[in-house]
């Protein structure tokens, strides 16, 4: 995996997630390499629709992103575990989100970035213990990441690949995710609730659309 969009994001403020893959050195080389794609596969799930993006693996078992619309940044993060935790129990990665400055190059090169923005989330990442979700400014936000990172903690893997269709910002009907995934409606249904969908949906739509607006 490497750099997958070029939109260069010159603008003053994003959001970065800074993630590595846990326990990564007790992975194969092939179950590495399909965590990291599972990474992508997140990322392109929700970077055409979005607005301009950037996605680099970093540091071997390390994945870097970096967003224009900072409002979505939990939904990217909790894609990025949904994604991960549909192709395995044991497959999990911890997740520094920060909001602010940055500056991105014009090839889009996130190894090749800066600003502080870039600095709080690699650091928040290296003194990330307990919650593997977090956000360096803490408030709303953070409080936000700490009860999405709880919920989805607990997704087993049929739970985490319903959630995986049905978290973009424009879900399918629940009939045209099941016919997606393969899977009769009713158990899409089972996993959705058992994952916490409708309260996870809810709060998204909270925090990108504060005070109701569309």
């Amino acid at each position: 995996m490497t750099q997958c969009r070029h939109y260069n994001l010159h603008m003053s403020r994003i959001c970065v997630l800074t993630g590595d893959l846990v326990e990564s050195s007790k992975l194969s080389a092939r179950a590495l390499d399909a965590a990291l794609r599972a990474v992508s596969t997140a990322f392109d799930a929700l970077s055409g629709i979005i607005g301009p993006a950037e996605l680099a693996r970093a540091r071997g078992d390390g994945w870097q992103i970096a967003l224009s619309e900072t409002r979505f940044q939990c939904r990217m993060a909790l894609m990025v575990r949904a994604h991960l935790r549909r192709e395995g129990a044991g497959l999990s990665t911890r997740i520094a989100l920060a909001e602010g400055a940055g500056e991105i190059p014009a090839s889009g090169d996130l190894n090749s970035a800066h600003g502080p923005t870039f600095t709080a989330s690699g650091q928040l990442l290296d003194r990330l213990e307990g919650p593997r979700i977090a956000h360096a400014g803490g408030g709303a936000l953070g409080a936000a990441l700490r009860l999405f990172d709880h919920v989805s903690e607990g997704w087993t893997p049929a739970q985490a690949r319903a959630l995986s269709v049905m978290l973009r910002p424009e879900p399918p009907t629940q009939s045209a995710a099941a016919q997606e995934l393969g899977i009769a409606r009713q158990s899409l249904a089972q996993a959705l609730q058992a994952g916490g969908y409708d309260a996870i949906s809810e709060a998204l739509d909270m925090l990108e659309h504060p005070g109701g607006a569309p």
